[in-house]
């Protein structure tokens, strides 16, 4: 999943494949075509107390199962990264130009930008919780998101459900979160798929994937290659997990014993459930995204999911550059103190997991920095989180 992707290596009129990366979090239809990971959430929910990203600290308390003196994985929770890792290296070779985060094809003076998705085994709490309104959000976003990366206006969406069983009234709470997704990302739900498959899924059980088309200028596209030490790094905040880890997550709560009931303290003193706040649903940043784009200054953007800062971050940088993450910089939402807490995780396996607080993360000019983080504060928060290094890798600091 390493490794940015450099249009320029391609001829211009080369037909640049979807990138087939496997998403770190266990989903059941994973990206472009992949069964491996998950993806790895908008209206800005802050679950968080008031505390900064300084590392955060693990809880000395080990949790059953979790290996003696070593805290809860991901791997133990079922999910390979470095397995997903090889599996895009060796499609690589079949499919030269994948890499990014969606995959372009040229059209005229513009490339149509293409992305696929699922939501993961987050769907396993939406039918724990009772919560499907909200689930299509994150299909849908899980998509956008990752194709206004490269610069693209997203123009329409497609969705596949799939049921043993359809029940009318689920399924349309369901549509109903993919409308909503689709009117946040100013895009057109242009239409899907319903699948009603017998003695397939489990009773009350349903499965979701998702495809957007968006398109840009080919002078447009943000590719990375004028990315240079110095460059400052503007986080954009999450609701929580997003569509992530989950797998990871769901190993933790069996283990914990915790109710999805269970209540987590907020910001503002109020509480809100462990399950609602898992549910939160995965914030759409592309109005804000192309807002910022349209003012100038960007020259790569990142989508935090499965992998986190560690294997996302890097993916739009040439050959040579890292980045420095600031410690002190945003606040971490509760949770995710929770999540590393009750797991007993480790600093680094959370980083690599788990957007920790942070969806979206923009390459940009340094002198323009300050700029788009005031602009950003007066409807979105912004956060000044790192700078690009000489390197490789993502450091914390």
């Amino acid at each position: 999943m390493n490794g940015s992707f450099n249009l320029s290596s391609a001829p211009s009129e080369q037909i640049l494949r979807p990138y087939f990366a496997v998403r770190s979090s266990s989903q059941a239809t994973g990206k472009n075509g992949s069964t491996t990971g998950s993806r790895g959430l908008q209206r800005i929910l802050r679950i968080g107390s008031p505390r900064k990203c300084r590392s955060v600290a693990c809880c000395s308390s080990s949790v059953e199962g979790g290996g003696e003196g070593r805290g809860l994985t991901y791997k133990d929770a079922g999910v390979d990264i470095d397995a997903g890792t090889e599996l895009v290296r060796r499609i690589a070779k079949m499919a030269p130009g994948i890499g990014g985060f969606g995959g372009l094809f040229p059209l005229g003076d513009s490339y149509l930008v293409a992305g696929t998705d699922g939501v993961g085994t987050k769907l396993k709490l939406a039918f724990e919780t009772g919560i499907h309104d909200t689930i299509g959000i994150d299909l849908v976003a899980m998509s956008v998101n990752d194709i206004v990366t490269s610069g693209a206006k997203p123009l329409f969406f497609l969705d596949y459900f799939a049921t043993s069983q359809l029940d009318v009234d689920l399924a349309e709470q369901v549509i109903k979160g993919i409308v909503d997704g689709c009117q946040q990302s100013d895009c057109v739900l242009l239409g899907g798929e319903t699948a009603e498959m017998p003695d397939f899924y489990a009773k009350g059980e349903y499965d979701l994937s998702g495809f957007a088309v968006g398109i840009v200028k080919k002078d447009s596209v943000m590719d990375g290659k004028n990315i240079k030490e110095g460059d400052s790094l503007i986080g954009l905040p999450s609701s929580g997990v997003h569509s992530n880890g989950f797998s990871l997550v769901r190993k933790v709560l069996a283990r914990s014993g915790s109710s999805l009931n269970d209540q987590l303290p907020t910001i503002n003193g109020n509480s809100i459930t462990l399950g609602q706040a898992l549910m939160a649903p995965t914030v759409i940043y592309v109005k804000q995204v192309l807002e910022i784009i349209s003012k100038g200054g960007v020259k790569g953007i990142a989508h935090i999911t499965g992998g986190g800062f560690t294997d996302n971050i890097p993916r739009v940088f040439p050959a040579g550059l890292g980045a420095k993450i600031y410690n002190d910089s945003w606040d971490i939402p509760t949770i995710f103190k929770w999540i590393q807490e009750t797991g007993n995780i480790e600093d680094s396996e959370m980083r690599r997991t788990f957007n920790m607080g942070i969806g979206m993360v923009l390459v940009v000019d340094r002198d323009v920095a300050p700029r788009i983080i005031t602009e950003s504060s007066k409807t979105n928060p912004a956060f000044l989180i790192g700078e690009v290094i000489t390197g490789e890798g993502v450091i914390f600091a």
